[in-house]
């Protein structure tokens, strides 16, 4: 069966793993997916990732972050779907819990946290938020 949105698949296995306490979840491998992990480490949702080349196709393997037995993501949510694209100005990228929480934005400058794309005036697709 052919996947149809391979980000909200991996956002999927972040939650379900921190729910079931897991450590660390594994996820198919592709820039875009590192490009998110990549924002989610900076910002300190998990403590890291890495590329595990093991088997047949390549995975990502994400080590999941927790404070006093609590996870560290208490909310992960796609915006931006495949049936629904939802773009976004710099000016008017939308602020998570009145800026406790991150979106990450796919921009020409590659994928960001909304305070970055700001910080560069730009903006993009919004393609999750976390809080």
């Amino acid at each position: 069966m052919a996947l149809t949105d391979p980000l909200g698949d991996m956002l999927t296995r972040i939650r379900n793993g921190q729910r079931a306490k897991k450590d660390s979840v594994l996820s198919p491998a592709s820039k875009l997916r590192a490009s998110v992990l990549e924002v989610l480490q900076r910002e300190g949702y998990i403590r890291g990732f890495s590329e595990d080349a093991t088997g047949a196709h390549p995975q990502l393997r994400i080590e999941l972050k927790y404070f006093e037995g609590e996870p560290a993501i208490k909310h992960v949510a796609r915006v931006s779907k495949p049936g629904r694209r939802v773009y976004s100005g710099s000016k008017e990228l939308p602020v998570v819990r009145n800026g406790l929480g991150i979106t990450i934005v796919s921009t020409p400058r590659g994928v960001l946290s909304d305070a970055e794309a700001r910080a560069h005036n730009v903006g993009g697709e919004v393609l999750a938020e976390v809080f």
